[in-house]
Parts: C-alpha cells; sequence; structure tokens
C-alpha cells in the first residue's frame, strides 16, 4: 500500500503496520525511515526515480525504488556496495501519461545495461498512469505492459518477478478481472483510504469515503456586504476581486471565518458536511464561508466539519499547524 498521504505521521503509520501490512510505499524517504524505525521487518518502497543526494538515505532505508536513469541506477549500486547490501529495483515504462518512464523502443538496451550491476537487483518492470496527463490503465495498456515482460524475460532468458500495473485507479480492472494475469503488483493509495473508484468518481461497495474529516473553529461571525468596498488591487494571496454587472453594495451575507487557511489546505479540495454552506474563499491562515442559509444556529466557538478529497488530506497532513487524531 502507499502511505504518502499519511505524510510520515507515526499515529497512523502505527495503524497500518497494525493492520498487518508488510509492503508500504511512499515517495519520501524519510517517512520510509520512520516506517523502518516502527517496523523493521517491513518492506519499504521508494516509489519516484531517486534523487542524486537521496541515494544514502535510499539504499539505507528503501528495499526497492523505482528507477529511469542508467546514472542513478550506477550510483545505487555503488552506495549499496558500501552498505554491504543488494538494493532492489523496478524499471518504469513510459506508457502515455508522460511523468516517469523509460522508452519502450529504448527498454531493451536499458535493461541490457544495468543487468550486471553489482549489488542491483531488477525485480520488476512497471508503469505510472493518471497521475499526470490522466492516461487510464485500460486493459490494452496493461496487456502491452505484459509483452514488456515476456520481450525482456525472452530477451535476456530471465524471469522477472513483478509487474506493477499502476496506483488505485487500476482496482475496477481488478474487480472485473480484467487485468492480463502477469500484472500482479499494484500500489494502493487513495482507494484504501477514500474508497473511490476512479474511474466512475463512486465509492466502491464495502468502502468508505469518510475516513478523514476536518474540522475547524468558528473565530468570527458577521453580517457582511457581499461585495468588497473600495479600490480594487491584488490580495495577499494574488487573487483579485473581478467586479460585475450584479454586484450590489446592498446584498449582504453572514459571514463566518474559520481558524484555518492556505498554510494548511485548498478550498477546492474540501466540502462542508452542512449542504447549506458555501465557501467562499481563504487567506492564508483564515477561511471564509456563508452560513446565511443554514439551518444550524452557528456561534464564535463553534466546529464546522468538512469532507475531504484525497489531495485536501495531503495537504491537512502535510501541515503541522493541523492536529491529527484517531476517532
Amino acid at each position: 500500500m502507499v502511505s504518502k498521504l499519511l505524510c510520515g505521521n507515526e499515529i497512523y503509520l502505527k495503524e497500518i503496520i497494525a493492520l498487518g501490512v508488510k509492503e508500504i510505499h511512499d515517495s519520501r524517504v524519510s517517512n520510509l525511515r520512520k516506517i523502518k524505525e516502527l517496523d523493521p521487518d517491513s518492506i519499504t518502497v521508494y516509489i519516484k526515480p531517486p534523487a542524486k543526494r537521496s541515494i544514502p538515505d535510499i539504499v539505507q532505508y528503501a528495499d526497492i525504488s523505482f528507477n529511469t536513469e542508467i546514472y542513478t541506477i550506477k550510483m545505487l549500486s555503488k552506495e549499496a556496495i558500501k552498505q554491504n547490501k543488494t538494493h532492489k529495483i523496478i524499471i518504469m515504462i513510459e506508457m502515455g501519461d508522460l511523468r516517469e518512464g523509460v522508452m519502450g523502443e529504448e527498454l531493451v538496451d536499458f535493461y541490457g545495461d544495468i543487468l550486471k550491476l553489482p549489488n542491483i537487483e531488477i525485480i520488476g518492470i512497471g508503469t505510472n498512469l493518471n497521475c499526470l496527463s490522466g492516461i487510464m490503465p485500460t486493459q490494452d495498456k496493461l496487456i502491452q505492459l505484459s509483452l514488456y515482460k515476456q520481450l525482456i524475460e525472452a530477451k535476456f532468458n530471465i524471469e522477472i518477478p513483478l509487474v506493477s500495473g499502476g496506483t488505485s485507479v487500476a482496482i475496477p480492472l481488478i474487480l472485473k478481472n480484467a487485468r492480463p494475469m502477469a500484472v500482479n503488483h499494484f500500489r494502493i493509495g487513495e482507494a484504501l483510504f477514500f474508497g473511490k473508484d476512479l474511474f466512475t468518481g463512486e465509492t466502491m461497495e464495502g468502502m468508505h469515503n469518510d475516513v478523514f474529516k476536518l474540522y475547524s473553529e468558528i473565530i468570527e461571525i458577521t453580517e457582511k456586504p457581499d461585495t468588497p468596498v473600495g479600490e480594487l488591487g491584488e490580495s495577499g494571496v494574488g487573487t483579485s476581486y473581478v467586479p460585475s454587472d450584479s454586484d450590489d453594495l446592498g446584498i449582504t451575507s453572514l459571514r463566518a471565518i474559520l481558524d484555518i487557511g492556505l498554510l494548511d489546505m485548498q478550498p477546492q479540495y474540501i466540502e462542508a458536511e452542512d449542504s447549506d454552506i458555501t465557501i467562499i474563499d481563504a487567506s492564508s491562515d483564515m477561511l471564509v464561508i456563508d452560513i446565511s442559509s443554514s439551518k444550524k444556529p452557528y456561534k464564535v466557538g463553534d466546529l464546522v466539519s468538512f469532507k475531504i478529497q484525497y489531495m485536501g488530506a495531503l495537504y491537512l497532513l502535510n501541515s503541522d499547524y493541523i492536529e491529527k487524531t484517531i476517532g
């Protein structure tokens, strides 16, 4: 499973380990170090091409890393020799999403160049889809990935144990038994934490979409005009109010200010559980909402609860200013 959403939070990592998860993926080596400290037997996987400066820590704390550059793999080899370890790698292949990956026509030569590097064990190939350009992991894409496995195995007379077919977005294919059987490894994060079918946007049967919630305290409630008053300029966060013909200084709304801001979250990734609340905008440390239509008698000091999307949770869990608890 992919733990990067948890941002190295020990409370949540302990919960994941307690579930019996044995292979944990992350894109931050500092998080993998915490996982190893909590459970040295966990298999840790670094799921992006390593940066040169991170090589020593990656060899120390990641059992496996995803790779696309010969230069980097040679450095991993040298560092693995220093640490008296065998570092395992999965070679990522570009298959249309245009993020990381070796081009398919270069794969055979690439594989041959690194096959005999000391202290490096190639345990798989993989691809990443849907994370940058939105390209979906269709059955055809995964069949193509399977063919790369066959090509490499035939060319070098070896066996490739793992074919890593993607992230949570591939789960519908698994549930429909539509994946090629050679594709036997998936990196699951969002679907685990949010129960989301990324093909349809719906919650998968038996899963929940409310595991994470945000609560923020009201620090002001005041009836205010809907339209800003005065000479308009750029705000402190780089935005400007755009006047419209419908502006009317006589229209007001009951606004509440919450004790949370852009340092902690992005408004487009949260939704008030009270459907009568409208999010207006946020500055660095405060969020403004319209509670005019709400049937609840909100007062200063009350908590307002929000549903969170995946990216919203990522912002919140990465913020040192947000208290995290398990309910």
